[in-house]
Order: C-alpha cells, then structure tokens, then sequence
C-alpha cells in the first residue's frame, strides 16, 4: 500500500508527510477502538465460594460471566441470580458450590449435595425435621465439610417395666442391650430380661426388667408343747389332773428368701437347728364309772367315739403337691395330684400313728397318710390343692383329736 502511495506521490518530501499522517491516524483509530471496548465492560463484584473481587468483563448475562470464569454449575450448587440474568453495573454475583455428604437416616443410607455449612443447615436444606429425644452426629451447630458423614437416629417410642414400674419411654437404641447401657442400667447375675438382651427393640414393644434377690433370714421359733392326756382308772370320770406341766422349746432356722422386685416370692428351709426342747404337758383324764353300764351302754354312737379319742396341741403349718421337694405322693402311697380333694395331714408316725382318722380344728376330719422331714414332734401339715389356700392357712397352733 505505501509503495502504491510513493508511485503516486513521487515528491520525497510529500510521502513522509503522508505517511506521518497515516500512522496518526491508524494510531487515532487503535485508541479509539481500545476506548469502545473498554466502554462496553461491565463492572461487577463476583464471590466464589467465599473469595470476593471486583471484575470487569464484556459477559452480557450471568451464564457468560461464569463461563469466563471457566465454572460450571451443577443442579445442587448454590447461585444468587439465574443464568439467564442480564449483568448490571455494581451487581453482586455469588456462586457456592455444593459438596458431597453422606447422610444416614437409621439403616438408611444416602449420598447428599448440599451448600450448607453446618448439619442444622443440612437438616433443613433436606426438609428433615427432629423431635427432642432424636440422636444426630455430629450435633447440628457443627461445621460440615466434603464428604462429612452425618448419621441421624430417629427415636421411637416402647413401653418398659423396670423392677414392677411401668412407663414410656422413647428410645433410639438397636437392641435391648444397647438399650440398657443407654441409660446406665447393669443387669445382675440372677435378674431378668424379657426379651432377651439380642431382641431388637422395635416402637409399642414391651421390655421388662424383674430385679432378683436371694436374701438368708436366720430366725428363731418356738416349739409348742403338746397336750398329752392320760385316761386315769382311779380318778372320777370328768375330773382332770395336771401330772407334767408344760414347757415351749426354740429352735433355729434358716431360710433362702427370694425376692422378685422387692417382693417375698419363695421362702426354702436351708437349716434347722434346735436350742431347747420342749416339754409336753401331760394330763390325767379320770375314767373311773361309779355306776354299773346299763344294756344301753354297749351302743356308741360315732360322735361319742370321737369325742373320746385322743387329743393333742399342735403346731400346723400347710403343703400342697407342688411344694418345693414334694413328690405330690403321700407316704402311704396316695397320689395328692389326682386327689386334689383329699383330706390328708402329714405327721410324725411316733406321735400320730399313720392311717390314723383325725378331726383337725379349722380342717376338719383327715386321714394320718404322709410324712414330712421336718414333721417332728408335736407338728402337721394340713394338706391343701391350691397354694393361696395354703398361704392364707399359714402357721398356727390347733387341736387335733385321733378318732381312731
């Protein structure tokens, strides 16, 4: 071009002047192209992920400014106007992006995008709502970063018997184990669990924990003397006499009592040990007839024959078939189970004869049919088919009369 213009400007002179006035001039153009462009630049604040900085750029929208910025948003990433928005001079621009974060909901697990920078801003970005007796870890005024692991247990709630106290309870626990050492619960030994300590606790279940206790008591007991009576030959019919007085012994026992939340359930004899034996009052009974037996006399009705028998004091107590070390067979060989009805007592042969018919105060008549190793002496058993019954009987002193 500028040997086009020296051929057409053949003056030495005149070409550098033209030629001065054309460098101005593309020179002139340059500036005022530069000034365009930099008139058409926009002036913005941009903040990516926390970093702030004034920006100018020619990006008409949102959408082109990150492209300048070589971001690319996901769905999940945090932006404060649309893509689509037409830059402004002095326009705030923010852009956050969203991390990873493994959420556990129970057993539930789920991989989770979010902008939040605490668990409480998870939470509600999730729509995930809790209860107060809800678990979360870490606690919601924590921190979260990428790839955090935030596991949330939800409570439920059962009902649970804890030594004869029943309530409801809310509970995030796996098992009743779990459960237990929640609350700071330790299961002794001999206590109860029911279900059982592997059972997964589960919402309107029921848990009961019975407290067990073996306690020893070591009391002592009076031994009642018996009332021995002695027909006398020589004293008036009627007419009694005190040959021996009487005199009450003691004896020592041991018992195992087991308590189930507090409360007597079973009592066993362990031992059994006498301090001081008793002594029977003996009386003599006259049987001496002044007058001669009419015809009618040899006829007896059985009441008068009753009444006449043998008749002692003794220290009753209750069994039934079921009793610890019972056999529910009597020592004459009666099955008490298929008998519930009977009318049995246990005695000491040496004082009660076996197969003896008795008449028991506040029993009834009985037949002498069994035996007992603590059946000593001047003591029954009075043989019942139900345990309330033999409970309610407890211990007492009665007389019983030996029919025949």
């Amino acid at each position: 071009m500028l040997r086009s213009m020296k051929k057409l400007l053949p003056n030495p002179t005149l070409n550098k002047r033209f030629l001065t006035i054309a460098v101005s001039i593309a020179a002139f153009l340059c500036l005022v192209g530069f000034a365009g462009f930099k008139a058409s630049q926009t002036s913005v604040s941009f903040s990516a992920d926390g970093k702030k900085e004034k920006l100018r750029t020619n990006a008409d929208t949102v959408e082109e400014l990150l492209e300048e910025q070589h971001i690319k948003v996901k769905d999940q990433d945090y932006l404060s106007h649309k893509l689509s928005t037409h830059l402004k001079e002095g326009m705030d621009v923010s852009w956050i992006p969203s991390r990873p974060i493994q959420l556990t909901i129970d057993d539930k697990k789920e991989k989770v995008w979010t902008t939040a920078d605490t668990v409480e801003g998870l939470l509600k970005q999730e729509g995930i709502k809790l209860n107060e007796h809800d678990q979360v870890s870490p606690s919601v005024k924590k921190g979260i970063e990428k790839n955090d692991q935030v596991q949330i247990n939800k409570a439920f709630q059962f009902t649970f018997n804890y030594k004869g106290k029943t309530k409801k309870v809310w509970s995030t626990s796996t098992t009743v184990a779990d459960f237990l050492a929640h609350h700071k619960i330790q299961k002794d030994d001999m206590d109860q669990v029911n279900p059982s300590l592997s059972t997964k606790v589960e919402p309107g279940m029921n848990v009961t924990y019975t407290d067990i206790e073996k306690v020893t008591d070591v009391v002592e007991e009076p031994v009642n003397h018996a009332v021995v009576k002695k027909e006398d030959p020589t004293l008036p019919k009627g007419q009694k006499k005190v040959l021996k007085e009487g005199q009450d012994g003691v004896v020592k026992k041991e018992y195992e009592i087991t308590k189930e939340n507090g409360q007597n359930v079973s009592k066993e004899l362990l031992t059994e040990e006498p301090l001081k034996e008793k002594q029977d009052r003996v009386i003599a009974v006259g049987a001496k007839v002044d007058k001669p037996v009419s015809q009618t006399a040899g006829v007896v009705n059985v009441s008068s024959k009753r009444q006449s028998g043998k008749e002692i004091t003794v220290s009753a107590t209750a069994y039934t078939a079921s009793c610890n070390g019972c056999s529910g067979t009597t020592a004459n060989g009666m099955n008490l189970k298929a008998n519930p009805n009977a009318k049995v007592i246990a005695v000491d042969p040496n004082v009660i004869p076996l197969g003896s018919k008795v008449y028991v105060e506040g029993y009834g008549y009985a037949t002498a049919a069994d035996t007992g190793g603590a059946i000593k002496g001047n003591r029954i058993d009075v043989f019942f088919a139900d345990k309330s019954q033999a409970y309610q009987w407890g211990r007492r002193n009665i007389n019983v009369r030996v029919v025949n």
